[in-house]
């Protein structure tokens, strides 16, 4: 019931909407039963000239009706009749193109808010939630999951509620006509609840499983498209087809096992709808024969009678179709209910200019209850407008240590200073936007270079040009087919991969932070980019506090102090020469590592 309930919250908003159509299927639902009726004059007055016969004990309005047409020539019925009928039935589909219209409409904006939901949801997670999870599972919520709940919408609920309505109608008119018959049949069809129930349970488990099954063919074309380069030098094309394959043939078997059993509705609700029939034909069929009741009474009451299975039907598919929504919803939910782990404080006040002065004091970090802790008890104080060099061997923590600068962690214990703030007391947009990150790996978006630079911000083209030229992109660009209008395809495939750092850096030079966080941006470059880039970064660096993990000596040699880490902990601390000087740590790494130079 709780998933129900669950699954109806996204017609909030929809309501007036929703209502207006629920109204237009009842009336289509009432002219339904009308247009039913009509075979009663048309079969018994116009065709067989003989007066409408009904079983004793009707109401008395119904047959104040019957007598009323019993009353009238069969001539002047028929040319009658059938312009009223006609006049009916268009009143009918008005309202049946309205609520069609009018659901699908419901559904579309449900489909559009939950998208939206769940887009604005991932954005607030922190980094670790989606370390955990996988790209292409988040993007199956998204999309897969989503159409279900459209379906359940704009196909389960209108047939809920047409459906329901009709079967109201028809067992109305067959409890009208001859109630003890009525009953009965009503009693056989019950007994269609059960494995309509049964196999709606059934469905739902399986559903949950097709849409993991999605959700790790999505991860999978992620991954293969995004590193066809790897796969293509390795030449495993062939390896990757098979593990495609498996999971495609595994979403295959669950999707058939669900289309059994969903066709197994339909015989099993026509078996109880045959018997139903076979029950009303040996029944009533005698009356019809002495004369007690008129064929074309009888023949609504078949009608009816036989009609009341085909809501049933469609309400066991509206079942299994809520089912495989509510396996969806409960997916949906998962993500919706999640918290995000860093989240700003209520009541955090908008950062100040920066000076850029950072604090490290008592930190321990660790990534979750899970890991080990990353690091331990740091205390570091980098000034205002010092370069400092973060150096030490691979998992010792330096990228954990410069990620907590913009708060994309919270420590464990201990606290962040930003200029004497905690930054857990500044709102996360007047942080982030004072500190500047150029990463190691430079990632683009399929847009103009233009946007690319002008990411974030609101700068004019003469400024987004002047941060081109200061990190010595402007060159290239100017040489593109459309210059700064040029669009440089997923993650910038179009650029070398200097050109990527250097259009990184004027993005970094047009949003003019007081905080630089650099994981050397030189490191994979060749020597000719190189020197573009580090004269760029050294324009860049200039007059700013600067955060770096170091992989070139360059770096570490114009840095005011170098920290060492080691398995999370502050080993040494001083400049280049002072701790060659130690023969310690720094010295080994030196000259393991550096020592290239």
């Amino acid at each position: 019931m709780q998933g129900y309930l669950q699954l109806l919250k996204f017609l909030k908003g929809h309501k007036r909407l929703f209502g207006i159509s629920v109204v237009a299927m009842f009336f289509s639902s009432i002219f339904e039963g009308f247009q039913l009726s009509f075979l009663i004059p048309i079969t018994d007055r116009i065709f067989n000239n003989r007066p409408i016969v009904l079983p004793n004990k009707v109401p008395e309005s119904l047959t104040q009706v019957v007598n009323y047409l019993n009353s009238i020539t069969p001539e002047a019925l028929f040319w009658s009749l059938p312009f009223v009928a006609l006049i009916l039935i268009i009143v009918k589909n008005i309202f049946t193109f309205l609520y069609g219209y009018l659901m699908n409409d419901v559904a579309q904006r449900v489909l559009r808010d939950v998208r939206m939901n769940l887009y604005e949801k991932i954005q607030s997670f922190s980094l670790d939630y989606f370390s955990k999870k996988r790209t292409g599972e988040l993007i199956s919520r998204i999309t897969n999951d989503v159409s279900l709940i459209e379906n359940a919408v704009s196909y389960a609920v209108t047939d809920l509620f047409t459906q329901t309505f009709l079967l109201i109608t028809y067992v109305c008119i067959a409890l009208t006509i001859h109630f003890y018959a009525a009953a009965v049949t009503l009693l056989i069809l019950v007994f269609v609840v059960w494995p309509v129930g049964k196999i709606g349970r059934k469905i739902k488990k399986l559903a949950l499983g097709e849409q993991q099954r999605m959700a790790d063919i999505n991860s999978t074309l992620l991954e293969t498209i995004s590193g066809v380069k790897v796969i293509k030098a390795f030449c495993t094309e062939q390896q990757e087809i098979k593990r495609f394959y498996d999971q495609n043939y595994q979403y295959y078997k669950l999707k058939m096992k669900t289309i059994k059993r969903m066709k197994l509705l339909a015989p099993v609700t026509e078996v109880f709808g045959l018997m139903c029939g076979i029950l009303i034909i040996f029944w009533l069929g005698r009356q019809v024969m002495a004369g007690d009741l008129s064929f074309g009474v009888f023949a609504v009451f078949l009608a009816s009678a036989l009609s009341i299975v085909r809501p049933i039907k469609k309400l066991g598919n509206v079942n299994a179709i809520v089912q495989q929504a509510l396996s969806a919803n409960e997916r949906i939910y998962a993500v919706l209910n999640e918290e995000p782990t860093i989240k700003e404080r209520q009541g955090a006040i908008d950062a100040p200019v920066i000076a850029g002065s950072i604090e490290f004091k008592g930190v321990d970090f660790q990534y979750d209850a899970e890991s080990q802790i990353v690091l331990k008890d740091i205390n570091l104080t980098i000034h205002r407008g010092e370069l400092v060099a973060i150096v030490g061997p691979t998992g010792s923590g330096k990228t954990s240590l410069v990620n907590l600068i913009p708060r994309f962690y919270d420590p464990l214990r201990g606290e962040v200073l930003l200029d004497g703030k905690n930054l857990k007391d500044l709102t996360f947009r007047s942080l982030r936007r004072q500190i500047g990150i150029v990463a190691q790996e430079t990632f683009l978006f399929n847009d103009t270079i233009a946007a690319n630079i002008n990411y974030g911000g609101n700068h004019s083209a003469a400024e987004i040009e002047e941060a081109a030229r200061q990190a010595y992109a402007h060159q290239f660009i100017i040489q593109l087919p459309h210059g700064y209008d040029t669009v440089i395809g997923e993650r910038g495939f179009r650029l070398s991969g200097g050109e990527k750092q250097r259009i990184a850096i004027a993005r970094a030079i047009l949003r003019n932070p007081a905080i630089l966080i650099m994981d050397e941006a030189t490191s994979a470059l060749d020597s000719e980019s190189e020197k573009y880039v580090k004269e760029a970064l050294d324009d860049l660096m200039r007059g700013r506090t600067v955060v770096a993990i170091a992989h070139r000596l360059s770096t570490i040699i114009q840095a005011n102090r170098i920290v060492v880490l080691e398995d999370g902990k502050i080993r040494e601390i001083g400049r280049h020469e002072e701790l060659l000087a130690k023969k310690g740590l720094y010295e080994r790494l030196y000259r393991t590592q550096f020592d290239v130079e």
